[in-house]
């Protein structure tokens, strides 16, 4: 039965990472030529756009992306109801953001057309995202390979056009238009796959409706203050400072987070394993846990140390002379990522362990010291001072803040214990 479970996160990470590597090699090229193509400022003015969609998002999903492999996995009979409630639910939200950031833009960037439009086209990739609800029905069946298959082909597809962009002069609202064809293509391969394997068929019921908010809402609220301090940074530096500095930061963070998709198809492979092992085998269960989040920080810290020797030269090389002030924020925010992603490993444990009501308090309270940082070191150290601030509250959000809290003491443990190896192995 382990072997057999082991062989399926195998080949399920396999197929995710496989997949991720060649997306990230097309991703990754095309964004280095657009951002040398764009330059600081247009492409600074694009993530800003794409700032509004990070933060929304939380919202648009509706905490319901932590629990629906768990809903899937331990109501079978019910999936279709769950996929039907969930598309349902997220499309109505996914609306009503894109409405609330053109609201929020029009009055934050008053006068600003250029900005206003480019966040408007950014924005409508939200409504597209819904159909990533697909991607974890196929999780609940170890089927990783089909939804990594389509993702890979929408990412060719996109980025046969954005080379079409490039070769053709086309201005940023071009490519502000381009991250919302994205998840249009991702969306269609998605929707015509699970048909192919014969997916159940979607209903809505207000009963699941009622069921599927009532378990997510701590995700709901803890997701927006994640936002808070996960989005904060660029729009703190635009309206602090200019579109440029954003453009600097984003290069910093893009660099730091080009490889974190290994860590995303690892935590997602494993995912399903933790569920199953918290009904039948505790102590294998814990075990599981501590090996993901030694996986993770491990991992983390080799690519940041790799980062802080090599930052300058892949920077010098990749972007050029225009973006030399994005490697002291490189360097910075390039030690987030093992806090970040240890965070993310910890939904699992929240999930089986049902400590959801903690996460509004501990992501509250990081959003709070994440805007005090902002406001103290951003006029001073501009983007460098942005990464201070995000690595140190992620510090916060991932080992300080849940030891405050009886409930979420037993994870901290978890990841101390992983950190310095104690029973991984």
């Amino acid at each position: 039965m382990k072997s057999s479970i082991v062989k399926k996160e195998l080949s399920n990470a396999g197929w995710m990472i496989g997949a991720r590597i060649i997306q990230m090699m097309f991703s990754f090229f095309i964004s280095i030529l657009t951002a040398r193509y764009l330059g600081p400022d247009n492409y600074g003015l694009v993530n800003y756009g794409m700032a509004y969609v990070g933060f929304f998002t939380a919202l648009c999903t509706l905490g319901i992306n932590s629990i629906i492999v768990k809903e899937l996995v331990s109501k079978p009979k019910e999936e279709g109801t769950i996929m039907g409630t969930t598309m349902f639910l997220r499309i109505f939200s996914s609306v009503l953001s894109v409405v609330l950031i053109c609201v929020v833009v029009f009055f934050v960037d008053y006068g600003e057309q250029l900005t206003q439009k480019v966040v408007f086209l950014c924005s409508l990739s939200l409504i597209f995202q819904v159909f990533d609800t697909i991607n974890y029905w196929f999780q609940s069946r170890y089927m990783a390979k089909v939804t990594s298959l389509s993702t890979l082909g929408a990412y060719v597809i996109v980025s046969i056009y954005k080379m079409y962009l490039l070769m053709t002069g086309k201005g940023v609202v071009w490519f502000a238009i381009s991250t919302s064809i994205d998840y249009v293509c991702v969306a269609v391969l998605q929707i015509l796959a699970y048909k192919k394997y014969n997916g159940a068929k979607m209903a809505f019921s207000c009963t699941m409706a009622k069921n599927l908010l009532g378990k997510s809402y701590h995700f709901i609220l803890s997701g927006l203050m994640v936002a808070i301090y996960g989005y904060t940074d660029k729009f703190m530096l635009k309206q602090m400072l200019n579109e440029t500095v954003v453009g600097y930061y984003s290069i910093a963070t893009t660099i730091s987070t080009m490889w974190v998709f290994i860590l995303a198809a690892v935590i997602d492979s494993v995912y399903p394993t933790i569920m199953k092992l918290y009904e039948t085998d505790y102590d294998g269960y814990k075990k599981k846990n501590k090996q993901l989040y030694a996986i993770v920080f491990y991992m983390s810290m080799f690519v940041s140390v790799l980062f802080m020797i090599f930052g300058k030269l892949i920077i010098d090389i990749l972007y050029g002379d225009k973006y030399a002030l994005a490697v002291t924020p490189l360097k910075i925010v390039t030690w987030y990522t093992a806090f970040s992603y240890l965070g993310v490993a910890r939904n699992a444990w929240i999930v089986c362990e049902n400590e959801q009501k903690y996460l509004k308090y501990m992501y509250f309270g990081a959003a709070i010291i994440n805007i005090i940082l902002n406001l103290l070191l951003i006029p001073q150290f501009g983007a460098a001072g942005a990464a201070f601030a995000s690595l140190i509250t992620q510090i916060f959000t991932s080992l300080i803040l849940p030891a405050l809290f009886k409930g979420m003491r037993p994870n901290t443990m978890l990841m101390l214990e992983a950190i310095f190896l104690r029973g991984v192995f």
